[in-house]
């Protein structure tokens, strides 16, 4: 039986929280969520929970319309939008993960308002452990130079917890988490593993079109074919489905230690990239 405090209809403007839910099973108290949800959870589609706008393009009409008690939102959003959650008068719980150890926090909130505090610390340990094993799997072994980035147009590499992920799977973060970086700052620190994980592409990222026009031929990585596209949700979704994009990285950055994992796509056109240079 429900407790009157616990959370019985919520709306998830964020795909991090909607796989939360996911993890602690509670999908069921979903009314709504973005179509990023979906793509990351399956199972919304399969029970026909109305789809809303995300946390940058917020709706207050569209909230209120499906009767929520709690609204999950993350940054980064726009002000405009956060006024129109607060404009929909539902509780808001508002998420701004940048490391892995905030992203443990975030399951620990999540699932403390569903009474699901147990289940939250059985999630963290397993990615902990996780985390643990690959860290083990590449102690002592070189260290890759690696560049990742979550958005081409502007360049901006990857979040914080991304650079604590590719530290774990054995390599070295090349650049500034989250920040913008030009693509001559990346030639210039010659990367040996070259990876873009762009938001809402998931697996479609033009890697020889991106290496072209960047002028990237000339890196280490692109000489040895080890440009790679990783689904965006692995990395992208600070939630308990970053260890796939551990998983990845590992393959990525060490091939010959860890299998080829899902997600994880490597160039093709090498021969035509050694031809551009």
């Amino acid at each position: 039986m429900f407790s009157p405090h616990i959370p019985r209809r919520v709306v998830s403007l964020q795909p991090s929280a909607t796989v939360i839910l996911d993890a602690i099973g509670r999908l069921d108290c979903l009314v709504a969520c973005t179509k990023y949800c979906a793509d990351v959870c399956p199972e919304i589609s399969r029970r026909g929970i109305a789809i809303v706008s995300d946390s940058w393009t917020a709706n207050a009409e569209q909230i209120s319309k499906t009767a929520p008690d709690l609204v999950i939102a993350a940054v980064p959003y726009q002000e405009k939008a956060v006024a129109e959650i607060l404009k929909s008068g539902t509780r808001f719980l508002g998420l701004a993960p940048r490391s892995l150890s905030d992203i443990y926090t975030d399951i620990v909130s999540i699932a403390g308002m569903f009474a699901a505090s147990a289940c939250a610390e059985q999630i963290i340990a397993k990615m902990r452990d996780e985390i643990s094993v690959v860290r083990e799997q590449t102690r002592g072994k070189a260290r890759p130079r690696v560049f990742c980035e979550e958005w081409g147009k502007p360049i901006i590499t990857s979040q914080s917890w991304v650079a604590e992920l590719v530290e774990a799977a054995g390599g070295e973060f090349v650049g500034t988490p989250g920040a913008q970086i030009p693509a001559e700052a990346v030639v210039a620190a010659d990367p040996n593993v070259l990876i873009a994980a762009w938001c809402g592409a998931g697996e479609r990222v033009p890697l020889a079109k991106l290496i072209r026009e960047r002028q990237w031929s000339t890196t280490d990585a692109a000489k040895n074919g080890r440009v790679y596209c990783i689904r965006d949700e692995f990395l992208n979704t600070p939630a308990p489905t970053l260890i796939n994009g551990l998983r990845a990285l590992a393959a990525a950055i060490h091939p010959q230690d860890f299998p080829q994992a899902a997600g994880l796509r490597c160039i093709t056109d090498v021969a035509e990239l050694k031809d551009q240079r």
